[in-house]
Formats: structure tokens, C-alpha cells, sequence
């Protein structure tokens, strides 16, 4: 359980994201789960990335706290939300903007041997300069052997060997990389289910709508290298 605040900095008024996890009633498991999102967030440096400043544990209220830079365009998931209710749509400069470097951010993870594990359109954060980063590994792993076997993420982007809690390696996360780069050009994620059980169905065999041809031909090439 955490919640994030916007905190200010009194000696140059630079804004922060403070994000305030309570350990007192966390198990053991998600203690450590909040530390590695420290100790992550302090060892990867890329322009990419959340940057992580500083951390300390608040006894009077028994949370950790994590200040870490602040996203000043929300992000993602909310943006997409404000498109549907506009009913409008990214463009085709911004898709290949955002796709890029989130792309580029996946790749600096993975270049430290960690996975993410939950790569959706809510961890990629937005600034207003057009930068996109990735965030909240609080459940990235740095892998062993190069293969991590919890099963965990969310359903609508987890691959096909997380759905089927196989041991899955970094393909995990290209895989629901192409979930989000769907979720950009569409505005929804490929794998839609009234069920999970239907959902399961649907991402072992990657059924999904096609592209539009409104859009760029290119944007399927993308999806179909990714998804199939």
C-alpha cells in the first residue's frame, strides 16, 4: 500500500515525487519488495529511467519514503484516459516518440540484467518537454541466470510464459512492450476478455484486432514481430 505526494525542495523550490510506502503492516515479502525498488532506483542511471534521489524510513508513521523526480505530465494510462474521453488520438510523431524511449528505457534495465516485470501504460511517466520514462520497479528482479519464475505484472500485458508461470527472461518484457505500443496507437490493450480464462485463450494464440489502415502500415509490422 503507497501513495504518492508532490513535495517541494525549500532550498531551490524543486519539485519531487515522494512516494511513501507503509512497511508497518507489509509482509516480509513486501518490505523487500519496497527496498528493491530503492535499491534499483539508486543503482540504474538512464535519462530513460525515474531518476531515484534519496531515501529514509519515517518512524513516526512507519513508512518508507522514496523521493524521486517528479513527472510534471502525469502519466501514460492517465493520458490515454484524457484521449478516449476526447475522443481523439496520439500521433503518429508522438506513438514513435513515446514507443522509442520507452524502448530505449527497456533496454538500459536490461542492460543491468533486470527485468521490470510490470511494464503497462501506468509506469510510463510523461514530462511536458515530450520526454517518456519508465517508473515503478518496486517487482523488477535482476535476474538470475537471466530467468525470473514468479509469476506476477498485470494480465492484460503479462506474456504468455508468465500467464502459463513458466520461467520467462527478458522477452517478457519486449512482449508487453508491444502490449503498451498497441495501447498507444489504439487506446486500448490487444488482449480484451470477459474472462480470464478467455483472456489466457486470447494471449496463447496472440489474437488481437488488426491496425486500422488509417494508421501506419509500419505500427502493425511492429505489433505482429512483437505479438506473434
Amino acid at each position: 500500500d503507497s501513495t504518492v505526494y508532490t513535495v517541494k525542495r525549500l532550498e531551490d523550490q524543486k519539485i519531487y515525487a515522494l512516494k511513501k510506502v507503509k512497511i508497518k503492516k507489509l509482509s516480509n515479502k513486501e518490505k523487500n519488495n519496497a527496498l528493491n525498488e530503492v535499491r534499483i532506483l539508486a543503482s540504474v542511471n538512464s535519462p530513460y529511467i525515474i531518476g531515484y534521489k534519496e531515501s529514509f524510513i519515517d518512524e513516526s508513521d512507519q513508512t518508507l519514503c522514496i523521493i524521486m523526480e517528479y513527472a510534471d505530465d502525469g502519466d501514460l494510462y492517465q493520458k490515454i484516459k484524457l484521449f478516449i474521453k476526447n475522443n481523439t488520438y496520439f500521433t503518429e510523431e508522438d506513438i514513435w516518440r513515446i514507443f522509442i524511449q520507452i524502448t530505449k528505457g527497456l533496454h538500459d534495465l536490461h542492460e543491468y540484467d533486470i527485468l521490470h516485470r510490470d511494464l503497462k501504460s501506468a509506469n510510463v511517466f510523461l514530462f511536458r518537454d515530450g520526454t517518456a520514462k519508465l517508473g515503478d520497479l518496486n517487482v523488477s528482479k535482476i535476474t538470475t541466470r537471466g530467468l525470473g519464475f514468479t509469476q506476477t505484472g498485470t494480465p492484460y500485458y503479462a506474456s504468455p510464459e508468465v500467464w502459463k508461470d513458466n520461467p520467462y527472461n527478458l522477452k517478457s518484457d519486449i512482449w508487453s512492450l508491444g502490449c503498451v505500443f498497441y495501447e498507444l496507437i489504439m487506446l486500448k490493450t490487444p488482449f480484451k476478455a470477459a474472462s480470464m480464462k478467455e483472456l489466457y485463450k486470447k494471449v496463447m494464440v496472440g489474437e488481437y484486432p488488426p491496425i486500422p489502415k488509417i494508421f501506419s502500415n509500419k505500427f502493425q509490422i511492429v505489433i505482429d514481430t512483437i505479438l506473434k
